[in-house]
């Protein structure tokens, strides 16, 4: 399942939302998408640059086939911001073991008492997830507004969650299980040294790539505070923005 190229770095663990594709309803740019698909076959055919696997709040379903689209089908992709992994190789999905039966339980609480109180405001909370709880409305300054009394119900029920805003979601996930965690399963399932991997995202829950990698970067519309976490910043944002860095990554 490793792999291994001939230039400065192996891996590039890269985030979805804001980087390959929009976070918002917006069509995925399937031209761009064969450019970083045509990336990753020459980086399989040639080991003269980096492969592309990805690292996301996404549910792992929809990672999956993100990561079958660009052609990563030998190192596992990063779903549900670090609960779960699929692992190409024999195509199969594999759960953090340090999430237990009662923090599942908790997280299914945590699902109905959000439901409970929000759902008549015309909250949704994003489906498929397993361990964790996403929450999304139309108008973000009013998701804004509700966030710290959820992380206070939390708190006073002692329940083991981290909140925090992407640009269009609320992301309820367990303390302990966050993008690095996975990334460090993902690094020792593999073998691929930390040293020589880079990543790239958009928002401050991508700085834990930005804690496991060697070299971070992000797109032009990333968020100002993770830009200061970055090596390089693109001129040009999202898709446009990955395949900028991945050119200076392969000269």
């Amino acid at each position: 399942m490793s792999f291994r190229s001939t230039g400065a770095y192996d891996l590039v663990i890269c985030d979805i939302d804001g980087c390959i594709s929009p976070e918002s309803h917006a069509p995925i740019d399937g031209h761009k998408l064969t450019q970083l698909a045509e990336h990753n076959r020459l980086s399989l055919q040639q080991n003269d640059r980096p492969l592309v696997t990805l690292c996301s709040g996404r549910p792992i379903g929809f990672v999956e086939a993100m990561c079958r689209l660009i052609h990563n089908t030998r190192v596992p992709c990063i779903g549900e911001n670090g609960v779960w992994m699929w692992l190409p190789d024999d195509n199969s999905f594999e759960i953090d073991p340090a999430i237990t039966d009662e923090q599942l339980r908790v997280v299914h609480e945590a699902s109905t008492l959000l439901r409970s109180q929000y759902e008549s405001q015309g909250v949704v909370l994003q489906p498929g997830k397993t361990a964790a709880v996403s929450l999304y409305h139309a108008d973000t300054d009013y998701l804004r507004s509700i966030m710290p009394a959820i992380s206070d119900e939390f708190a006073r029920r002692g329940w083991p969650f981290r909140v925090s805003m992407t640009w269009l979601y609320i992301n309820c996930d367990l303390e302990h299980v966050n993008k690095g965690t996975a990334i460090d399963r993902l690094l020792t399932r593999t073998g691929i040294d930390a040293t020589r991997t880079a990543g790239i995202g958009d928002t401050m829950g991508d700085r834990f790539i930005a804690d496991r990698v060697a070299w971070f970067s992000c797109p032009a519309n990333a968020d100002a505070e993770i830009k200061q976490r970055a090596d390089y910043v693109s001129e040009f944002e999202e898709i446009d923005g990955v395949l900028d860095i991945l050119r200076r990554l392969s000269d």
